[in-house]
């Protein structure tokens, strides 16, 4: 039984290999007849925060940490707006509440509400799959497309030009082309309640996620793909947006994923995220930190594996926080991390792990939906793009780069402090040595506790199921069948 085992181990490794050239050849072949080939292979050195999107200075830039801080902020301005709101998202709820204070409105009522005083306000969400196969269905979105327009003055369309099995993912406000937020958080509880804390205290399923709020002139840019995608959808013109005025001393690119033959504006498609992504992964020379809900992409993988294999420096280090279960994709998922323990060889350069809520007895899941990217405390990225095939080659996506190292460095600290359950100033050393000497131990002493049938007495937690056995077959089995 061993042996046959083995055999099919080995079966499905080299299936999946041999699948994986396949996909990423056919990735290579698309993407060279679009003019976009020179993505995936970018020249060595290459300034990490070059690339083929516009660099925008003098802005301002504040990376919210889970829906208590975001929703807040975002409620805040929308109420401040003086001439527009713009929302575009995969789903929205109408009854969604964006904060839990005593008489907070619904979205729909916070919207009408805006309307009412002579704002422009305009929603932008994704029609749903041709077939219902999964939510959020074509019906529930005409349904919710009802409730925000019906006697409220909001203007509210639905986008039903997505790739086949594929959607509109972005998640963006624009207020007054004055201040823009940019992340991973749909105003909808559909697959998991949104509202979370740093704490994430024992709830149904606790919920990660990131928003950036921005001020500067890279908000034009923003605006300016909102203004794009309503043109088309809309038919509505819509002025160019003004410029604003320097907010701060933060360079910010705008990127996105906008599939070919989508959209008039961008008939080539535009793959800036996977551009950046494919760029800052290669300048690493210590430290990739990486929060996502999926790790499928065959591009990221590679560039992951040869660090591993040929580390730049003795202490370079991946540091993965992922979901424990996925909302799909989860083997995966499991055989790209397989990939990546093969690479490390033992070597302890490597850590994959997720998270989940504790108190005393009581334990829940907390859903890791962030999409962050963080190398060296030199570049960050946060916005609506996992890392997989969806979200760098056929979804449409919003991310937001930048190099400010200050930011970058605070931000990173602020989430290890989050998941590690230690004060920054614990924490403030070489991230080998507190991957090392505090993720790595912290996580390892959980699982075991796992193994032994024993209550856990923190959130993280080494991530289960990765091995080198980890199945290889499905990952681009799966990114065949979905990238057409």
């Amino acid at each position: 039984m061993t042996t046959l085992r083995s055999f099919l181990d080995k079966a499905d490794e080299l299936l999946g290999d041999r699948l994986e050239r396949v996909l990423c050849a056919h990735h290579r072949r698309r993407l060279r007849g679009l003019g976009w080939g020179a993505v995936l292979e970018p020249p060595a050195g290459e300034d990490r925060f070059g690339g083929r999107a516009a660099v925008r200075r003098q802005n301002r830039v504040e990376v919210l940490v889970d829906g208590e801080e975001a929703l807040p902020v975002i409620e805040r301005a929308i109420r401040g707006a003086r001439s527009h709101v713009h929302i575009a998202g995969w789903h929205a709820s109408a009854d969604f509440r964006l904060t839990r204070e005593p008489g907070a409105p619904t979205l729909r009522e916070l919207l009408a509400e805006t309307a009412g005083r002579g704002v422009d306000v305009r929603v932008l969400l994704w029609a749903g799959p041709p077939v219902p196969a999964f939510k959020p269905t074509r019906g529930l979105a005409r349904d919710e497309q009802r409730k925000f327009s019906a006697g409220t003055g909001v203007r509210c369309e639905l986008d039903s030009r997505e790739r086949t099995m594929h959607c509109h993912h972005e998640k963006v406000v624009v207020v007054d082309d004055v201040v823009a937020f940019v992340g991973g958080v749909d105003f909808t509880a559909l697959e998991g309640d949104r509202h979370d804390s740093p704490d994430h205290p024992p709830r149904a399923m606790g919920w990660h996620d990131l928003v950036a709020r921005l001020e500067g002139p890279v908000v034009a840019d923003v605006a300016e793909h909102f203004r794009q995608r309503w043109i088309e959808i809309a038919g509505e013109h819509l002025p160019q947006p003004d410029v604003p005025e320097p907010a701060g001393d933060t360079a910010v690119q705008l990127l996105r994923t906008v599939p070919d033959n989508t959209y008039a504006f961008a008939r080539r498609g535009e793959f800036t995220i996977l551009d950046s992504y494919l760029r800052a992964l290669r300048s690493a020379r210590r430290l990739v930190y990486l929060e996502n809900q999926f790790l499928w992409s065959p591009e990221i993988v590679e560039v992951l594996i040869a660090k591993l294999r040929n580390p730049p420096d003795d202490r370079f280090r991946v540091v993965l926080l992922l979901p424990r279960k996925p909302s799909n994709g989860a083997d995966t998922t499991r055989g790209q991390l397989g990939r990546l323990v093969d690479a490390d060889d033992g070597n302890g350069r490597l850590l994959a792990t997720t998270i989940s809520a504790h108190d005393g007895d009581s334990s829940a899941p907390v859903y890791v939906h962030a999409k962050l990217g963080i190398v060296d405390d030199e570049w960050l990225t946060v916005g609506s793009a996992n890392l997989n095939e969806h979200s760098l080659f056929n979804d449409t996506e919003v991310n937001i780069a930048t190099d400010d190292r200050a930011l970058v460095r605070a931000t990173r600290l602020r989430l290890w402090s989050e998941h590690l359950g230690r004060p920054v100033a614990e924490l403030d050393g070489d991230p080998a040595d507190v991957v090392d000497h505090v993720w790595r131990p912290l996580a390892e002493e959980q699982a075991e506790r796992e193994r032994r049938g024993e209550r856990r007495t923190h959130r993280l937690v080494l991530l289960p199921g990765v091995s080198r056995r980890a199945g290889r077959l499905q990952g681009p089995l799966r990114g065949l069948l979905v990238d057409g």
